[in-house]
């Protein structure tokens, strides 16, 4: 099988798997987005989803990425940033990404406004929420007392848009208590911002547990990619 069929073996089986998760959960498939995560693999596997229909890709590692939007800003895609940002790394990742999924402290914040302003389209802002409550592997993410803090902070910086919510669910716990959490949080977050609709959740392992809590952006890549040898 060639590499081009492979990955739309795999996408159409995710593609599935996403429809029956959303009729489970009786909600429109259109209101969930497929984020193909791209770490690691070679521009050529994003042209092919972009031929197979994909418009979200996600990236986690800032000098990779900026060489595939180089080579690749011809494709009309959206760039999803969705691994931890150093604060001196904010304005190389503002020249590629679309959107940032983890932001988790004012000092972030205050670089990406600073290197954002003269952007024609401001830049997505998720705040990264931890579920953990009790880490003992530190995955990013502000504790959830602090979520409407730094929307604040975000909704008042130039440069930037609140677009919604992020969280992992913590490793060797129940995805669906972590989620329900992160939606309790999420519908905090719409009363205070109603235009912070995104919530991004939900990996390879746990995207179907996700969706029947209200993910509307699933960051999947191993499924659709495979594994890397």
């Amino acid at each position: 099988m060639n590499r081009r069929d492979e990955i739309a073996a795999n996408l159409a089986q995710v593609n599935e798997q996403i429809a029956s998760a959303c009729l489970e959960a009786n909600r429109d498939v259109e209101s969930v987005k497929l984020i193909v995560v791209t770490k690691t693999w070679p521009s050529s596997d994003i042209e092919i989803l972009v031929e197979l229909g994909i418009t979200d890709v996600g990236e986690n590692r800032d000098q990779d990425a900026k060489a595939k939007h180089q080579e690749l800003n011809h494709l009309r895609l959206t760039w999803h940033a969705i691994g931890q940002i150093q604060t001196n790394k904010a304005r190389s990742v503002a020249t590629w990404a679309d959107v940032v999924h983890s932001v988790d402290r004012p000092e972030l914040v205050t670089a990406l406004s600073r290197v954002t302003q003269t952007r024609v389209q401001p830049l997505g802002v998720l705040i990264q929420i931890d579920l953990d409550p009790t880490p003992t592997e530190k995955r990013g993410g502000i504790d959830p007392a602090q979520m409407l803090h730094i929307a604040e902070q975000i909704s008042a910086a130039d440069g930037l848009k609140l677009a919604g919510i992020m969280a992992v669910a913590p490793l060797r716990s129940d995805p669906d208590a972590a989620f329900a959490q992160l939606q309790r949080h999420a519908l905090v977050l719409q009363q205070n911002y109603p235009e912070a609709t995104t919530i991004s959740a939900g990996m390879s392992q746990d995207f179907e547990n996700a969706i029947k809590y209200g993910a509307t952006h699933l960051r999947i890549g191993s499924l659709v990619l495979g594994h890397r040898s």
